[in-house]
Protein backbone atom coordinates (compact mmCIF):
# COMPACT_ATOMS: atom_id res chain seq x y z
CA UNK A 1 0.00 0.00 0.00
CA UNK A 2 1.58 3.34 -1.03
CA UNK A 3 2.38 5.97 1.55
CA UNK A 4 0.96 9.44 1.08
CA UNK A 5 3.60 12.09 0.34
CA UNK A 6 5.66 13.29 3.30
CA UNK A 7 4.09 16.10 5.30
CA UNK A 8 6.43 18.68 6.84
CA UNK A 9 5.43 20.81 9.80
CA UNK A 10 7.18 23.29 12.06
CA UNK A 11 7.25 22.34 15.74
CA UNK A 12 8.96 25.05 17.76
CA UNK A 13 12.55 25.06 16.46
CA UNK A 14 12.46 21.85 14.39
CA UNK A 15 10.89 20.61 11.17
CA UNK A 16 9.02 17.36 11.85
CA UNK A 17 8.17 15.03 8.98
CA UNK A 18 5.43 12.41 8.92
CA UNK A 19 3.69 10.05 6.52
CA UNK A 20 0.31 8.36 6.50
CA UNK A 21 -1.20 5.36 4.76
CA UNK A 22 -4.54 3.61 4.70
CA UNK A 23 -8.00 4.89 5.48
CA UNK A 24 -10.21 4.52 8.52
CA UNK A 25 -9.82 5.29 12.24
CA UNK A 26 -6.38 6.85 12.92
CA UNK A 27 -3.52 5.11 14.75
CA UNK A 28 -0.17 6.80 15.51
CA UNK A 29 2.98 4.63 15.46
CA UNK A 30 6.22 5.89 17.07
CA UNK A 31 9.52 4.21 16.23
CA UNK A 32 12.53 3.51 18.51
CA UNK A 33 15.97 5.16 18.66
CA UNK A 34 18.02 5.33 16.45
CA UNK A 35 15.57 4.29 13.69
CA UNK A 36 12.82 6.18 11.83
CA UNK A 37 9.27 5.68 10.53
CA UNK A 38 10.44 2.95 8.10
CA UNK A 39 10.77 0.70 11.15
CA UNK A 40 6.97 0.39 11.14
CA UNK A 41 6.29 -0.08 7.42
CA UNK A 42 5.96 -3.90 7.41
CA UNK A 43 3.45 -3.71 10.30
CA UNK A 44 1.72 -0.60 8.92
CA UNK A 45 0.88 -2.48 5.70
CA UNK A 46 -1.07 -5.02 7.79
CA UNK A 47 -2.91 -2.37 9.81
CA UNK A 48 -3.62 -0.01 6.90
CA UNK A 49 -6.26 -2.31 5.42
CA UNK A 50 -8.55 -1.08 8.20
CA UNK A 51 -6.88 1.94 9.83
CA UNK A 52 -5.27 5.22 8.83
CA UNK A 53 -1.69 4.90 10.05
CA UNK A 54 0.26 8.05 10.96
CA UNK A 55 4.04 7.59 10.94
CA UNK A 56 6.19 10.46 12.23
CA UNK A 57 9.96 10.61 12.25
CA UNK A 58 10.65 11.65 15.84
CA UNK A 59 12.73 14.80 16.39
CA UNK A 60 16.36 14.10 15.44
CA UNK A 61 15.52 10.85 13.60
CA UNK A 62 15.10 10.18 9.88
CA UNK A 63 14.08 13.33 8.01
CA UNK A 64 13.02 15.32 11.11
CA UNK A 65 15.28 18.05 12.47
CA UNK A 66 16.68 17.94 16.01
CA UNK A 67 16.34 21.64 16.86
CA UNK A 68 18.45 23.35 19.51
CA UNK A 69 19.65 21.52 22.60
CA UNK A 70 18.63 18.10 23.94
CA UNK A 71 15.59 16.42 22.35
CA UNK A 72 13.65 16.13 25.60
CA UNK A 73 10.48 14.13 26.15
CA UNK A 74 8.58 17.41 26.44
CA UNK A 75 9.70 18.35 22.95
CA UNK A 76 8.79 14.93 21.54
CA UNK A 77 5.33 15.11 23.15
CA UNK A 78 4.73 18.59 21.72
CA UNK A 79 5.86 17.37 18.29
CA UNK A 80 3.42 14.42 18.42
CA UNK A 81 0.55 16.75 19.34
CA UNK A 82 1.41 19.00 16.38
CA UNK A 83 1.61 16.05 13.99
CA UNK A 84 -1.84 14.94 15.18
CA UNK A 85 -3.17 18.47 14.72
CA UNK A 86 -1.80 18.66 11.18
CA UNK A 87 -3.11 15.18 10.34
CA UNK A 88 -6.52 16.15 11.80
CA UNK A 89 -6.34 13.41 14.42
CA UNK A 90 -8.21 14.41 17.57
CA UNK A 91 -8.02 11.27 19.70
CA UNK A 92 -6.39 7.98 18.72
CA UNK A 93 -4.57 4.89 19.92
CA UNK A 94 -0.83 5.58 20.14
CA UNK A 95 1.88 2.94 19.85
CA UNK A 96 5.49 3.56 20.90
CA UNK A 97 8.65 1.45 20.88
CA UNK A 98 11.53 2.27 23.26
CA UNK A 99 11.99 6.08 23.01
CA UNK A 100 8.51 6.11 21.45
CA UNK A 101 7.24 4.74 24.76
CA UNK A 102 9.20 7.32 26.77
CA UNK A 103 7.61 10.06 24.65
CA UNK A 104 4.15 8.55 25.22
CA UNK A 105 4.48 8.76 29.01
CA UNK A 106 5.07 12.51 28.61
CA UNK A 107 2.29 12.76 26.01
CA UNK A 108 -0.09 11.09 28.47
CA UNK A 109 0.86 13.57 31.19
CA UNK A 110 0.26 16.54 28.87
CA UNK A 111 -2.46 15.37 26.44
CA UNK A 112 -4.26 12.37 27.95
CA UNK A 113 -7.56 13.48 26.43
CA UNK A 114 -6.11 12.68 23.01
CA UNK A 115 -5.14 9.10 23.93
CA UNK A 116 -7.77 6.44 23.11
CA UNK A 117 -5.44 3.53 23.94
CA UNK A 118 -1.73 2.87 24.49
CA UNK A 119 0.61 0.18 23.19
CA UNK A 120 4.00 0.29 24.91
CA UNK A 121 6.56 -1.91 23.16
CA UNK A 122 10.08 -2.74 24.33
CA UNK A 123 10.17 0.22 26.67
CA UNK A 124 10.36 0.96 30.38
CA UNK A 125 8.86 3.45 32.79
CA UNK A 126 11.85 3.98 35.03
CA UNK A 127 14.27 6.83 34.50
CA UNK A 128 17.89 5.94 33.76
CA UNK A 129 19.96 4.91 36.74
CA UNK A 130 23.04 7.15 37.25
CA UNK A 131 25.31 4.67 35.45
CA UNK A 132 23.00 4.42 32.41
CA UNK A 133 22.61 8.20 32.31
CA UNK A 134 26.39 8.65 32.38
CA UNK A 135 26.68 6.10 29.56
CA UNK A 136 24.25 8.04 27.38
CA UNK A 137 26.09 11.32 27.98
CA UNK A 138 29.42 9.64 27.20
CA UNK A 139 27.97 8.16 23.99
CA UNK A 140 26.74 11.64 23.02
CA UNK A 141 30.27 13.03 23.39
CA UNK A 142 31.81 10.05 21.59
CA UNK A 143 29.68 10.36 18.44
CA UNK A 144 30.56 14.05 18.17
CA UNK A 145 34.26 13.16 18.37
CA UNK A 146 34.41 9.89 16.42
CA UNK A 147 31.32 9.87 14.22
CA UNK A 148 28.27 7.63 14.40
CA UNK A 149 29.42 4.39 12.77
CA UNK A 150 31.16 2.80 15.80
CA UNK A 151 28.10 3.66 17.90
CA UNK A 152 25.61 2.16 15.42
CA UNK A 153 27.69 -1.03 15.06
CA UNK A 154 27.84 -1.36 18.86
CA UNK A 155 24.06 -0.99 19.11
CA UNK A 156 23.16 -3.90 16.81
CA UNK A 157 23.74 -6.70 19.37
CA UNK A 158 21.77 -4.71 21.94
CA UNK A 159 18.83 -3.83 19.69
CA UNK A 160 18.36 -6.99 17.63
CA UNK A 161 17.79 -10.43 19.11
CA UNK A 162 20.21 -13.31 18.63
CA UNK A 163 17.79 -15.06 16.24
CA UNK A 164 17.54 -11.99 14.01
CA UNK A 165 21.29 -11.40 13.97
CA UNK A 166 21.96 -15.03 13.01
CA UNK A 167 19.08 -15.65 10.60
CA UNK A 168 18.13 -12.27 9.09
CA UNK A 169 21.14 -10.28 7.84
CA UNK A 170 18.69 -8.26 5.73
CA UNK A 171 17.04 -6.92 8.90
CA UNK A 172 20.44 -6.09 10.39
CA UNK A 173 21.35 -4.16 7.22
CA UNK A 174 17.96 -2.44 7.20
CA UNK A 175 18.38 -1.34 10.83
CA UNK A 176 21.81 0.12 10.06
CA UNK A 177 20.40 1.91 7.02
CA UNK A 178 17.78 3.63 9.19
CA UNK A 179 20.36 4.55 11.81
CA UNK A 180 22.68 6.14 9.25
CA UNK A 181 20.13 8.85 8.52
CA UNK A 182 21.05 10.37 11.92
CA UNK A 183 23.94 12.82 12.15
CA UNK A 184 26.35 12.90 15.10
CA UNK A 185 24.48 15.99 16.39
CA UNK A 186 21.13 14.15 16.08
CA UNK A 187 22.40 11.15 18.06
CA UNK A 188 24.02 13.35 20.72
CA UNK A 189 20.95 15.53 21.35
CA UNK A 190 18.55 12.57 21.36
CA UNK A 191 20.76 10.71 23.85
CA UNK A 192 20.94 13.80 26.07
CA UNK A 193 17.17 14.09 25.96
CA UNK A 194 16.71 10.45 26.99
CA UNK A 195 19.26 10.83 29.80
CA UNK A 196 17.18 13.71 31.21
CA UNK A 197 13.81 11.96 31.02
CA UNK A 198 11.76 11.78 34.23
CA UNK A 199 10.73 8.61 36.00
CA UNK A 200 7.25 7.48 34.89
CA UNK A 201 6.37 4.77 37.43
CA UNK A 202 3.81 7.03 39.14
CA UNK A 203 2.41 7.98 35.72
CA UNK A 204 1.62 4.31 35.01
CA UNK A 205 -0.90 4.31 37.86
CA UNK A 206 -2.89 7.09 36.17
CA UNK A 207 -3.30 5.29 32.83
CA UNK A 208 -7.00 4.44 32.51
CA UNK A 209 -7.32 3.65 28.80
CA UNK A 210 -6.89 0.18 27.25
CA UNK A 211 -3.18 -0.67 27.33
CA UNK A 212 -1.14 -3.41 25.66
CA UNK A 213 2.46 -4.10 26.69
CA UNK A 214 4.67 -5.89 24.17
CA UNK A 215 8.24 -7.12 24.43
CA UNK A 216 10.54 -9.64 22.78
CA UNK A 217 11.76 -12.79 24.48
CA UNK A 218 15.33 -11.88 23.41
CA UNK A 219 15.14 -8.19 24.40
CA UNK A 220 18.33 -7.58 26.39
CA UNK A 221 17.58 -3.88 26.98
CA UNK A 222 14.10 -3.82 28.51
CA UNK A 223 12.55 -7.25 28.23
CA UNK A 224 9.88 -9.12 30.17
CA UNK A 225 10.80 -7.81 33.63
CA UNK A 226 10.26 -4.17 32.62
CA UNK A 227 7.03 -5.07 30.79
CA UNK A 228 5.77 -6.99 33.84
CA UNK A 229 6.53 -4.01 36.09
CA UNK A 230 4.40 -1.81 33.82
CA UNK A 231 1.63 -4.42 33.73
CA UNK A 232 1.46 -4.43 37.53
CA UNK A 233 1.01 -0.65 37.62
CA UNK A 234 -1.40 -0.13 34.69
CA UNK A 235 -4.83 -1.36 35.70
CA UNK A 236 -6.33 -3.85 33.25
CA UNK A 237 -3.32 -3.89 30.93
CA UNK A 238 -2.33 -6.93 28.86
CA UNK A 239 1.21 -8.25 28.35
CA UNK A 240 2.34 -10.15 25.25
CA UNK A 241 5.80 -11.54 24.46
CA UNK A 242 6.92 -11.93 20.83
CA UNK A 243 9.13 -15.01 20.33
CA UNK A 244 12.53 -14.79 18.63
CA UNK A 245 12.61 -10.99 18.90
CA UNK A 246 14.85 -8.49 20.64
CA UNK A 247 14.42 -4.79 21.46
CA UNK A 248 13.21 -4.06 17.89
CA UNK A 249 10.47 -6.71 18.09
CA UNK A 250 8.02 -5.20 15.52
CA UNK A 251 10.87 -4.86 13.00
CA UNK A 252 12.19 -8.35 13.72
CA UNK A 253 8.82 -10.16 13.74
CA UNK A 254 6.38 -7.89 11.85
CA UNK A 255 3.85 -10.64 11.23
CA UNK A 256 3.54 -11.48 14.94
CA UNK A 257 3.56 -7.80 15.96
CA UNK A 258 1.00 -6.90 13.29
CA UNK A 259 -1.32 -9.67 14.45
CA UNK A 260 -1.08 -8.55 18.11
CA UNK A 261 -1.73 -4.92 17.23
CA UNK A 262 -4.57 -5.74 14.89
CA UNK A 263 -6.31 -7.88 17.55
CA UNK A 264 -5.87 -5.15 20.17
CA UNK A 265 -7.07 -2.31 17.92
CA UNK A 266 -10.00 -4.30 16.54
CA UNK A 267 -11.12 -4.96 20.12
CA UNK A 268 -11.25 -1.31 21.17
Amino acid sequence: MPRNPAQRIKSDDAEIVYWSLGDGPPVVLLHPFPANHEFWLPVAEVLATRYRIVLPDLRGHGDSGVGEGPATMEKHAADIARVMDDAEVGRAPLVGVSIGGYALFEFWRKHRGRVAALVLCNTKAQADAPEARAGRLQAANDVLERGTEPFFESMIPRLLGKTTREMRPDLVDGALRMMRKMSPEDVAQVQRGMAARPDSIETLKTINVPALLVTGDEDAMTGVNEAELMRQHISGSQLRVIPKAGHYSPWEQPEAAGKLLRQFLDGL
